[in-house]
């Protein structure tokens, strides 16, 4: 309830009396009519934004997985994927930094041997549960080899299902590409916001707080400037359409890439220059009613993701009003996959990984990491993958 809010999340405003006109306030939309939702979306995206958490993308299709099992040599079966998924449901402790997990339907819906749910041990740890519900990227006509990604056409229909079920975000994943000598073109930008604004808005109306997820690859020689002017533009056009679509920003979550050079560009430029880079484009762009800005490591090695988020979260960048965490998939289980590598004995050992780069990007989001995780693993090698699809 409204009080209960004001009690978590807005201690900071004064007493309950305030805090419940803020509430009141944010939840009788001006768009729509008011949801029964409205306040459980504000209370669960602001869950996830907790200071020193961030979210686990385990939300691979079978497809992805595969590669990622081929890699350590296991076979890409249901009993695998099931065992690995387990592993890190039941991993103990992991609700310390850990606030929400996105899952691919297999998972979420997934029965152990015993006849209990996989996703029982998130929820003895506190994680949110969260679904991926786009259904993958399709050439987008009329482009120079640019994408749309599908899937609004039963899209209600399977987050009421999500629902029910206990899942309480969503994930939904839009690709821009930086095009050489002319960026994303003007059709691509309006599909990615005309598209993530539907998607956000239906999953509002069936009680899921959606992530915003335009991501801008990494693929290509742009500089700096580039990525940052392309970021800027793409994010500032998702917002226009979010609110043209009526969409309760309050109950949402922003999951954009970190600005970063491309793969391919001859200048390498320093965390802090990312950071500038990341947060002026945001703070251009993204409105202070999101609340949290959950960052995708977008083929990043584990360890460089982590020390470009903790950059972002230094003094001296100016006002940052959302909380400025993770959402890696890649950058938190290379090195659980290579730990693990197929074998029961090997549980522990992985799950200690997962933990470790857990408590690393935990740290980070409060701008206090160290780098006592560098050396772990798999913390250093490269996850990129160029045209990377999953």
């Amino acid at each position: 309830n409204l009080s209960t809010l004001h009690a978590s999340h807005y201690e900071t405003m004064g007493d309950a009396k305030t805090a419940q006109k803020r509430l009141q306030a944010i939840c009788s939309h001006v768009f729509t009519k008011e949801w029964k939702y409205a306040q459980e979306l504000i209370a669960t995206a602001n869950a996830i934004s907790s200071p020193g958490k961030g979210i686990l993308a385990a939300d691979e299709s079978t497809g992805t997985i595969g590669k990622r099992f081929k890699s350590i040599g296991v076979e890409n079966n249901r009993d695998n994927r099931r065992a690995y998924r387990y592993l890190l449901a039941s991993t103990p402790g992991l609700g310390k930094n850990i606030s929400g997990v996105i899952l691919f339907e297999e998972s979420l819906f997934e029965k152990m041997p015993d006849g209990s749910n996989l996703v029982d041990g998130f929820k003895k740890e506190g994680v949110i549960l969260g679904i991926k519900v786009d259904k993958g990227t399709r050439p987008l006509p009329g482009t120079d080899g640019e994408l749309y990604t599908q899937g609004l056409t039963d899209l209600n229909l399977r987050c009421k299902k999500y629902y029910e079920f206990g899942a309480r975000f969503a994930k939904w994943r839009a690709v821009v590409k930086i095009l050489p000598g002319k960026g994303p073109s003007a059709n691509a930008i309006q599909e990615t916001a005309h598209t993530l604004a539907r998607y956000a808005a239906i999953c509002q109306d069936n009680g899921l707080v959606p992530i915003v997820e335009p991501e801008i690859l990494m693929d290509g020689d742009h500089d700096l400037a580039t990525a940052q002017m392309w970021t800027e533009k793409v994010i500032a056009a998702c917002y226009s359409a979010l609110r043209l679509q009526g969409v309760l920003l309050e109950g949402t979550l922003l999951k954009p890439n970190m600005v970063l050079e491309g793969a391919d560009c001859k200048t390498k430029y320093s965390p802090a220059a990312h950071a500038a880079a990341t947060v002026t484009a945001l703070q251009r762009s993204v409105p202070v009613a999101v609340p949290g800005i959950t960052f995708l490591s977008g083929g990043q090695s584990e360890e460089d993701a982590t020390i470009n988020l903790n950059a972002l979260n230094q003094p001296g960048l100016g006002y940052r009003p959302w909380s400025l965490t993770f959402s890696f998939g890649r950058a938190l289980q290379k090195s659980v996959l290579a730990a693990w590598g197929g074998k029961k004995e090997n549980t522990k050992a992985a799950q200690d990984m997962l933990l470790l780069r857990a408590k690393a990007n935990g740290d980070a989001n409060l701008g206090k990491y160290t780098g006592y995780a560098a050396n772990a693993g798999a913390a250093k090698q490269s996850t990129y993958v160029k045209n990377y699809a999953y």
